[in-house]
């Protein structure tokens, strides 16, 4: 793509990786900016990877830094993720571009339809700061593989997954929800990048010119402790993405 363009993206990954880190979701803006900036489906679904990875390697120091961290739950969860990424993956490489947009119009649907309806399981710096043990390990580690098979598959929209799992499943307050969460999309991502790129279906100038943005918007997202004005930037994301949708579904 031409190079004047990548700036464009590492503006549409501030928002990105911001929304990513405080909820979910994040990733359609990288997404829709590919997409409308002429990058077919498939490649776009491999090329922002690259930005999710970089997003949260600086999410989880940035954590670590302001002392949440849990490496051992976190690992052996990302691991469980890990392995359903690696199939999700494979599928996601295999499918064609009209069928890719479709599938990405329908996924955008339900992320629009969980955030009218506020089922995002959003968490605050905040929140309760006191740790509670995790508890139903094992339906944990065994949902966190299903979670992973949608994230290596498509990626946008796992937050929706991760955090009702972390939350409400295995008890976790909502501030180490979100630690936990950006560790594990972290690790399985990387599995589910490597095969990508093994079937080339990386840009990698666009995907660094969004992890530049990427990063950034993780490094603003972890300290941010309230969404600001966040009616109004949740109105125009979501009349963005039903743009989107329109063009996905009807006019690939």
């Amino acid at each position: 793509m031409d190079l004047w363009l990548l700036p464009f993206l590492s503006l549409a990954g501030i928002a990105a990786g911001w929304l990513n880190v405080m909820a979910g979701g994040g990733s359609m803006i990288s997404v829709l900016t590919m997409v409308f900036l002429g990058i077919p489906g498939p490649l776009a679904n491999g090329t922002f990877r690259v930005a999710i990875v970089v997003q949260n390697i600086t999410a989880v120091t940035s954590f670590r830094r302001r002392g949440f961290s849990d490496f051992r739950l976190s690992f052996s969860l990302a691991m469980a993720a890990s392995a359903g990424a690696i199939g999700g993956a494979m599928i996601g490489v295999n499918l064609s571009g009209p069928w890719f947009n479709r599938v990405l119009g329908a996924v955008m649907i339900l992320v629009l339809i969980l955030m009218a309806t506020g089922g995002n399981g959003q968490a605050s710096a905040q929140d309760d700061d006191q740790p509670s043990p995790a508890r139903n390990l094992v339906a944990g580690h065994l949902l966190m593989i299903v979670a992973g098979i949608w994230g290596g598959f498509i990626q946008i929209g796992v937050g929706f997954l991760l955090m009702p799992i972390l939350s409400r499943v295995m008890g976790i307050d909502l501030v180490r929800v979100n630690m936990h969460k950006v560790f594990i999309v972290l690790v399985y991502t990387c599995s589910a990048l490597a095969v990508f790129a093994s079937q080339s279906q990386v840009l990698w100038s666009a995907g660094l010119a969004l992890a530049l943005g990427h990063a950034v918007g993780a490094w603003l997202g972890v300290r941010s402790s309230v969404l600001v004005g966040d009616v109004l930037i949740k109105r125009v994301f979501m009349l963005a993405i039903i743009a989107l949708v329109i063009k996905l579904i009807f006019f690939s």
